[in-house]
């Protein structure tokens, strides 16, 4: 698995665009390869929702688990 991690607002628009792209070309090369199994975005940090479990008790709550600089964004399953 590859896991795609960075601050969400780092990239501008065309920065954004180009990395999708060369994403794009990836999951095709490795699709070619037969070594593709899989690829996604995640949706924003503003849209987290967090799962513990404590005392055998689950708890959701609103938000990413933890504030950090860098959020997983998405993934490859190769």
């Amino acid at each position: 698995m590859l896991l795609i991690y960075q601050d969400e607002k780092a990239l501008d628009d065309a920065t954004r665009d180009k990395c999708y792209g060369e994403s794009t070309a990836l999951a095709h090369e490795l699709q070619a390869a037969g070594q593709f199994l899989g690829a996604s975005p995640l949706q924003s940090v503003a849209t987290a929702t967090s799962v513990k479990m404590r005392g055998g008790k689950r708890f959701v709550t609103d938000g990413p688990f933890a504030e950090t600089r860098e959020q997983l964004g998405g993934f490859f399953m190769v």
